[in-house]
């Protein structure tokens, strides 16, 4: 049987450059065998050829960083081969455990006083009031059952469409990602019930009533009248 048959690396041609999809079954010393053999037969480069991008896909395995050196130092023994990027269909173990705590949702029952600062990765439910000079942040969404008097923080990494919903917002100061605007003094009879804060598409942050989330996020439809 002829080497060049196995189907363990598979080279395709796009409009980018090539792509290799390399079996996720075989060992690794397999992959590079077969790949050092189809680049030797079917590329050969003339000075003047263009830098062609490469593209690796290596399917249900992770390539650890010494794999991935050892496969870019083999296709770029191909002067006019470069490797663009390493792609798979599943993630290491630091960024699955990055994606849950950035989406967990994080419930906690307490009043939030003067000098303190609660701060969570996702979203924040609080169930009690936020005091004047007390502090909330999230890397998400912050939802409070109760009346936001000091500071809210909500997409502290830069998210800029998280949202703050409080069943009373007279917050001292609100803040989304990197905006930031300043509560005037409110009488609790001109506050209304469940308002929220968000960025809209001219990026300013509007303080509205509860029930534009049905507008603006979609996804926070099943939230109106939980908060």
């Amino acid at each position: 049987m002829n080497k060049l048959n196995s189907q363990n690396v598979t080279i395709k041609g796009t409009k980018e450059g090539l792509t290799l999809h390399l079996d996720d079954s075989c060992s690794f010393y397999e992959i590079k065998r077969e790949l050092e053999e189809k680049l030797s037969a079917k590329y050969k480069f003339q000075q003047n050829d263009p830098i062609i991008s490469v593209k690796v896909h290596t399917g249900k395995r992770l390539f650890s960083e010494e794999q991935k050196q050892e496969i870019k130092q083999l296709v770029e023994k191909k002067e006019k081969l470069v490797i663009d990027s390493f792609q798979s269909n599943v993630v290491a173990i630091e960024e699955a455990t990055k994606w849950k705590e950035e989406n967990e949702t994080h419930t906690l029952a307490t009043i939030v006083r003067s000098g303190q600062i609660v701060e969570v990765k996702g979203d924040l439910v609080l169930i009690g009031d936020v005091n004047p000079g007390g502090t909330v942040k999230a890397t998400g969404n912050i939802f409070i059952v109760g009346m936001l008097k000091g500071a809210a923080h909500a997409g502290s990494d830069g998210n800029e469409q998280a949202v703050i919903v409080s069943s009373r917002m007279c917050a001292s100061q609100l803040r989304i990602a990197d905006f930031v605007t300043l509560i005037h003094d409110q009488s609790e009879k001109e506050l209304r019930d469940m308002e929220c804060a968000y960025i809209n598409n001219e990026r300013e942050m509007v303080v509205d009533k509860l029930q534009v989330l049905r507008n603006i996020r979609p996804n926070f439809n099943r939230l109106e009248g939980g908060v």
